[in-house]
């Protein structure tokens, strides 16, 4: 009764190896997760900021300039979103309406000991749409 059918000497010590391959893939894909999601979303949150600070820039009214209104929100929303000191953030008045522009990148370490780093780039153009920008 020696037959191959019955002979599991190769499917030894599989598991093991297995187990620990799934479980450096999941160290590392958290790993880039907790460096990536934070960048990311503080990029969507200026994003956004953006876009809120053209559209009170032209519902200002009285004296205040609205390109002044839009720098001074998006000078507060740099600080609370983490930019780069280096970010360049521009608010243009054309006449109708305020424009902004950001532009910044920052190096996310995807994998431990930097062994790869992700450039993360911003480049966003707010301007004012909807009802505030017909005439």
């Amino acid at each position: 009764m020696n037959s191959n059918k019955f002979d599991r000497s190769s499917e030894r010590g599989g598991a093991g190896v297995k187990f620990l391959i799934v479980f450096v893939l999941i160290i590392l894909a958290g790993n880039a997760g907790v460096n990536y999601i934070p960048v990311a979303y503080n990029g969507a949150s200026f994003r956004q900021e953006m876009d809120t600070a053209v559209v009170k820039g032209m519902a200002t009214s009285g004296r205040l300039k609205p390109a002044d209104v839009v720098s001074d929100y998006l000078r507060r929303a740099a600080t609370d979103n983490d930019l780069p000191v280096d970010a360049f953030v521009e608010v243009k008045d054309n006449g109708k309406y305020v424009q902004a522009i950001a532009s910044y990148s920052v190096d996310v370490n995807i994998l431990p000991f930097g062994i790869y780093k992700y450039k993360y780039q911003f480049d966003h153009t707010a301007v004012p749409t909807g009802f505030l920008t017909k005439q």
